[in-house]
């Protein structure tokens, strides 16, 4: 059955959950937004994402390497793994605010603000787990380091697909010639 609603925030062919998912048929049908940090065009920030998220995703199965076989390896592993992606997770988020100061389309939708509210939490918890385990790497592994890591691994799932819905969805950070505005 097709329907006759007009209305521009449920005539997209996607679902329109609010506050989860949100279709506007304004960003349907526009070419998107281009990021406000790119090369020849191309955004940065879905490309420095998967640094922090390989890191953080191997640092939890470092843990649970760790937790099976005791052995101090996979401690030391795990120490680096959450330092680096620390370190590549504050250059995401700083390109990824970038994007999120500099562009109106991505601070009206609740998908810009949970991705930035998780980002911030990934990364805030990931200090912690480090700090945690300064100086004594698998000291704290068990229990809190590895659901410290178990926490970041989830809330990392969440916040890729909320980025997901910001490029796919509401077409930010892609190559287009739309505003930066809302529609």
């Amino acid at each position: 059955m097709e329907t006759t609603d007009t209305n521009p925030t449920t005539s997209t062919p996607f679902p329109n959950i609010p506050p989860l998912i949100e279709s506007d048929d304004r960003e349907y049908l526009d070419t998107g937004v281009p990021s406000t940090v790119a090369i020849a065009g191309h955004p940065l920030h879905p490309l420095s994402v998967i640094f922090p998220i390989a890191f953080l995703a191997l640092a939890l199965g470092t843990d649970f390497g760790y937790w099976l076989t005791r052995d101090f390896f996979w401690a030391r592993a795990s120490i680096w793994l959450i330092g680096l992606g620390l370190g590549a997770g504050v250059l995401a988020a700083a390109i990824g605010m970038s994007d999120f100061l500099r562009i109106e389309r991505v601070r009206k939708r609740s998908a810009g603000w949970v991705h930035m509210i998780l980002n911030v939490a990934i990364l805030v918890l990931s200090l912690v787990n480090f700090l945690l385990r300064w100086g004594n790497p698998d000291a704290r592994i068990l229990p809190w380091g590895l659901l410290i890591s178990l926490v970041v691994g989830t809330l990392t799932s969440a916040s890729g697909w909320f980025g997901a819905e910001l490029s796919y969805r509401h077409k930010i950070g892609v190559i287009g010639a739309g505003s930066r505005r809302y529609p």
